[in-house]
C-alpha cells in the first residue's frame, strides 16, 4: 500500500500572508489622531509677539492683568505696570483673555446705551 502526502495548497498560504500584509498596512494607515494640536502654543505667541494686555483669571477667582513676556509648558510670566511680575502655573488659570476685546465691549455699550436714553 503506498502512502499519499499531503501538502498545503500553495496559494491558500499566499492569500493569507498577502491578507496580513493588507491588515498591517491598514492598522498603520489609521493612525490616531495627535494629542497635541500646538493652539495653545500659537495663541501665546501671538500675544507675546504683540505683547497684548492680558486679563488672566486664576481658579481662586483673583483678576491678575498684564502682557505674557514668556511660557513653557507648565507656566508664564506676567509682566505687569506698578506691580511685580508674576510666574503663573498654568494648572492653576481658570481662564485667559485678551483686554482690548473687554475695554471695547464696554465702550460701545456705554455708548449704545446713552443714544438709548435721549
Amino acid at each position: 500500500m503506498q502512502r499519499k502526502l499531503i501538502r498545503p495548497d500553495l496559494s491558500e498560504v499566499k492569500e493569507k500572508i498577502a491578507k496580513e500584509a493588507k491588515e498591517k498596512e491598514a492598522a498603520k494607515k489609521k493612525s490616531p489622531p495627535p494629542t497635541d494640536t500646538h493652539a495653545e502654543n500659537y495663541y501665546f505667541l501671538k500675544q507675546m509677539n504683540k505683547k497684548t494686555p492680558m486679563a488672566v483669571i486664576m481658579a481662586d477667582g483673583e483678576r491678575l492683568e498684564g502682557y505674557i513676556e514668556w511660557y513653557d509648558r507648565n507656566c508664564f510670566k506676567l509682566n505687569r505696570e506698578g506691580a511685580p511680575n508674576l510666574l503663573i502655573y498654568k494648572r492653576q488659570v481658570k481662564y485667559l483673555f485678551k483686554l482690548e476685546q473687554e475695554v471695547k465691549g464696554q465702550s460701545e455699550e456705554g455708548h449704545h446705551s446713552n443714544k438709548k436714553s435721549k
